[in-house]
């Protein structure tokens, strides 16, 4: 299956779904078929700040069109902040969609979790993954939701984490699981792999991206169809 994605918000986060989808494909012994297009990460972080689901659905859909012609076959969005109009899109778009959000829940309970916390955009943590958990409970830190938010913001667009905030989102996570009681910390935003990459933080860790990116490449390899894949069409 021909997978198109919607890349560039940000960056790097794009480059880690490739490098991960392509790997796991090739693990299959299998070729990926695979067209990227870029959206434009400040215009969608104007539209994320001002709650414009429809204007950014409208971009969503032309890129979308693009990916189409090119004889995509589904389409994902490469961004879990970027998933904020993500009902809007659904309506607009000209290909199935696959969601990085709706498979997280059946995940998280099948490792058996309860409580996890989230590290990612702001909208991604006020609203507890948009909220779409029902079998487990997701925490974080109310209080310093704008703080972590705007450094997530600010690493996505750089395309780089340093020392300091790398140190920042480490320490989040460590209380999430000393004062909140998550048994896990969720990587709920696709640029946190340049703060998490190669640490050992001392607690769980799962990488919202691992987990769409599987469902991916059971597509790509043709393992599963698009109704058990939960497309949006």
């Amino acid at each position: 299956m021909h997978i198109g994605l919607i890349g560039g918000i940000g960056v790097a986060a794009t480059v880690v779904y490739y490098q991960r989808l392509s790997t796991a494909v090739a693990l299959r012994g299998r070729s990926l078929d695979l067209t990227i297009v870029h959206a434009d990460v400040q215009e969608l972080i104007r539209n994320n700040l001002a709650d414009e689901k429809v204007n950014q659905a409208k971009v969503y859909s032309e890129l979308i069109n693009r990916l189409k012609a090119a004889g995509a076959d589904c389409v994902a969005i490469t961004s879990l902040g970027g998933h904020f109009c993500y009902d809007e899109t659904v309506k607009r778009s000209s290909l199935p969609m696959i969601s990085a959000v709706k498979p997280l829940d059946g995940y998280f309970a099948s490792k058996g979790y309860d409580t996890v916390g989230l590290l990612g955009t702001r909208v991604v943590m006020q609203t507890k993954l948009y909220g779409q958990l029902q079998q487990t409970r997701a925490v974080t830190f109310d209080d310093e939701i704008e703080t972590l938010g705007q450094i997530y913001q600010d690493m996505a667009v750089e395309g780089r984490c340093s020392d300091q905030n790398r140190e920042l989102f480490l320490d989040a996570g460590r209380r999430m699981v000393d004062d909140l009681g998550a048994d896990a910390i969720v990587l709920a935003g696709t640029d946190l792999n340049l703060a998490f990459d190669g640490q050992k933080p001392g607690y769980k860790v799962i990488d919202a991206l691992d987990v769409h990116v599987d469902v991916l490449t059971r597509l790509a390899t043709d393992e599963t169809t698009m109704k058990e894949a939960g497309a949006d069409i």
